[in-house]
This record gives structure tokens, sequence and C-alpha cells, in this order.
């Protein structure tokens, strides 16, 4: 053979040799990413070609599969009483994808998961149909109902959080206003009816797609002088909450000239007590101990009840609560009543009250209880986890001293429930918009607790928006009888 001939020849082996090292890593590298890829359509027509497996609340589906009549998708996702429960579900669209458990779980609802191994090939043996497996939820249904029509019946935007303290466990995640995924669940076609309704959810200027319970943070206003409470104990600045606080009235943040107000002229807010400064909710207190307790302190305690954390997965992600690092003396004073930067989720300040029943140990929030196999086999089941211990059993105490008090005697006597259960409260109002030139946002956190031990810690916000007088705007009146009807629902269970 010639020289270039040879050269040829040796060049055309060396393209068969890549076209083969390029098919095989197709074949085996990534053969796993491209199955499911989103633009591959074989996943989704594999997705809905039977039913799938359900989302449960307490051992009842929530939702279910309906058979079409379609080329590719032979079947459509139903969901029952969906506004309640789409914070947790999500959707699940033929045309429009999928969100929270309904995409985390995705491959076990819908038979792929590799974990079916087994029960799938018995099933192509035996000639039985495929099915997916299932997801347990820890929802409390009653509680659920309540967070959901106490929103409801504000016909406001909100959300609420409920999580039991002992374990984690999420008991309700309420957010309005909502949306029913069973309404675009179809394929998108032109002028159709899911084509519509998904066109109408993204135009409402309400942003009901939006979890307000778990995904988004605002500024909790005096929900956080708990959090300033348990970290003054904490750094030894408080040793007793029914000591006098050596609070001036009016008081000046450092570093101003402008003094502090009071949320109400007139409140008994000089030199007052930790407890009667949280029946009363005295800014002037709380920002003078986030100011003496210093940032880092402040920080620390905060990021141990799970500010901070971008990776609190629920498993939904929830979003990420900050107290922030870069801050000031002023800027540390005014986030002793969760104000300036610091934003938390309803889910966040649910964990503020979990951790402070419970001892101040903090655990894991967590919304999956158990996954099944469609034979109902167990495949996995989620564990209580302690996530940190941020305060001691005593600082927890004497925090729940002065809730206890503030609910009894304070701010968050609408929470009172009777029948045996000790309830612990604070209201909170935050500022909203430059120079708080929008209504405030109303804030309720709670703890209630049984005669039999058994325990619930709350959660409520409320965006009042236009709709409401900014006088008739409070924590207490807006978020109080919700959290209430939840802790109820959960302690007296007949």
């Amino acid at each position: 053979m010639n020289k270039p001939l040879r050269h040829i020849a040796i060049f055309c082996g060396l393209l068969v040799l890549a076209l083969l090292v390029r098919a095989n890593w197709i074949q085996y590298a990534e053969s796993d990413e491209l199955a499911k890829h989103e633009k591959n359509r074989r996943v989704a027509i594999e997705r809905y070609a039977q039913p799938r497996g359900n989302i449960l609340v307490a051992g009842k589906p929530i939702t279910g599969s309906k058979a079409v009549d379609g080329q590719d998708f032979k079947y459509k996702r139903t969901f029952k009483d969906g506004p309640m429960y789409a914070p947790i579900t999500g959707y699940s669209s033929q045309a429009f994808g999928s969100t929270a458990l309904e995409n985390l779980n995705d491959e076990l609802l819908s038979g792929s998961d590799d974990r079916l191994f087994i029960q799938n090939t018995v099933n192509m043996l035996t000639g039985k149909s495929q099915r997916g497996g299932d997801v347990y939820t820890t929802i409390d249904p009653d509680a659920q109902k309540a967070a959901f029509e106490g929103l409801g019946e504000l016909n406001l935007k909100g959300g609420v959080a409920a999580i039991e303290p002992e374990t984690g466990k999420i008991l309700a995640l309420a957010s309005t206003p909502s949306y029913d995924p069973s309404s675009f669940a179809g394929m998108s076609t032109k002028d159709g009816e899911d084509e519509d309704q998904w066109k109408k959810l993204q135009a409402d200027k309400t942003k009901p797609l939006l979890n307000r319970a778990l995904k988004e943070t605002y500024p909790p206003g005096s929900t956080f002088k708990v959090l300033t409470a348990a970290a003054a104990i904490e750094a030894g600045k408080v040793t007793d909450v029914n000591d006098p606080t050596d609070t001036p009235d009016p008081y000046k943040l450092p570093q101003t000239t402008s003094p502090l107000p009071n949320h109400t002229e007139g409140l008994p807010c000089k030199n007052a007590t930790v407890k009667a400064a949280m029946e009363v909710s005295c800014n002037t207190v709380f920002a003078k101990l986030a100011v003496e307790v210093g940032k880092e302190k402040m920080r620390e305690v905060a990021e141990g009840f799970g500010f901070n954390d971008g990776e609190v997965d629920t498993p939904i992600r929830a979003g990420k609560s900050i107290y922030p690092s870069e801050i000031d003396v002023p800027q540390t004073g005014l986030s002793g009543i969760g104000q300036g930067s610091v934003t938390a989720s309803p889910l966040q300040i649910a964990m503020l009250a979990a951790g402070i029943a419970n001892d101040g140990k903090v655990m894991k929030p967590y919304l999956v209880d158990e996954l099944r196999g469609p034979d109902r086999d167990l495949i996995a089941k989620t564990e209580p986890a302690e996530r940190s211990r941020p305060i001691s059993a005593d600082t927890a105490a004497k925090v729940r001293e002065a809730m206890e008090s503030t609910a009894t005697n304070g701010s968050g006597r609408p929470a009172v429930i009777g029948n045996g259960v000790t309830v612990g409260a604070k209201t909170g109002t935050a500022q909203h918009g430059a120079n708080n030139e929008l209504p405030p946002y109303a804030w309720f956190i709670s703890y209630g607790k049984n005669s039999d031990g058994k325990q619930v810690a709350v959660a409520v916000f409320v965006d009042p928006g236009q709709d409401i007088p900014r006088s008739d705007i409070a924590g207490g009146k807006l978020g109080g009888p919700i959290a209430k009807d939840v802790m109820e629902a959960v302690l007296l269970k007949k």
C-alpha cells in the first residue's frame, strides 16, 4: 500500500474508532441522563402510560389517575381537594411538567424507579399491568383543613406551617390563594382548557402558584422576638424573664439620633421584664437586647434554628430564611425585632416555635413518612433526626414561660384553647415596602401541648394587601384564630 492510501486508511480507521467510542459512551455513560432528559418525549409517554402511584394523607389517596383518549398519553393525573393540598403534591401536567412531591417522587410514582425492579419484572412475566409506588405523607388532614379554610375565610394571601416538635413531622402546609392541579393536568392543545387554565394562573396577579408556606420568605416582625429572647438568655444577658431589663423609653439605637418607637404609644416598656415586654411586644426592649447580645451570637442562635440554611429539604426544598452576616450595630438592633434584612418562611418560624417547645432541640422537618411499592411493601421510611440544639433546655423553659404568659395575659390570647391545653404564643407585624408605605404583614407563632403530652407548633403568615384597613392588621386578630384552629385539630382529636 502506498503512503497516501495508508494515511487515508488510518484516518478512516480512527473515524470508525471514534464513532464506536462515542456510541458506547452514549449507551453506557450518558444513557441514564438521556433517558431522563426533559425533552425526551418517551419519558413523558412512559410517565402517563399507566396509572401513577398515589400521594396519601392519613392513609387515603389525595391523587388519582384518569384514562384519557390520546395517541401517546393513556392517563392523566387527578387531585382530590387539589387547592388545599397543592403546596404538598405540587402538580403533574402532561404539558407543563411537575413540581413538589409529584416531581421529587416521579420515578416511584410512574413505576420506573429501580427499587421497583423486582415487582416490575414479576408483573411483566405474569402479564399484570405496571403501576407506580405510593408516597405516604406526614400531613394531618384535620390540621391541613383548618389551616387552609382559616386562610380562605380571610380571602387573603398567606401561608401556614405546623410541625410536631418531638419528631419534625410536618402536619400542615397551607397556602392561599391556591390552584387546582387537576385543571391543567392534561395535554395542552391550542385553545384547550388546560392551556387556558395555565395562562390564567400565570397571569393572575395574586400568584396562586407560589408556595407561601414553604418557598417564600418575608420579614418575620415581632415573632422574631422569641428568638431574640432565647439568644439573650443563652448569652447570659438575661437570667430571669421576670427581672427588669434596664431599657429606656424612648430607646435610641446606637449610632443613631432618632428614637425607636414601640408599635403603640404608652406601652409599659420602660425597664420592662422580658415576660412583660413579650406580652405587649416592646420594640425597645428586644432591640436593646439584640445590641447587647451582638450580631455574632444572634446569628449563631438564628442559624441553629435553621436560618441561613439553603438546603432545608422536606424533601421539597424550603426557601432560605436569612439572618444577615454583614450588619452594623443599629441594624443588629433592628434584627432583634425581626426587621431590617431578616427574612423567614412560615416553615422557619414554625421550626422556631417547635425548638422552643422541644427543650431547645430542633428536629429536621419532613413531609414524607414512607415510600411503598405497588404491592405496599416498604421501600423507605423517614426516621426523626435531630438537626441542632441552638439553646439549652433551661433557656427554652424560660422562653416558654414568657410565651405562655403572652398567651394568657398578652397579645397571644386569641390562641388560648383551654381543655387542659398549654399554649405559648407571640404575635407579629412586619413593615412592608420602602418607608413602610404598604400595609404590614401579620404573623402569629404558637405551640400547644395537651394533657397527654402531645404537641404541635404553628406559624401563620398573612399578607393583607390593600383589602384591610391598616388599623385592623394585627397578628393576633388575623393569625391567632387560625393557629388556634390548627392546634385544636391536632390536640383535641376524639
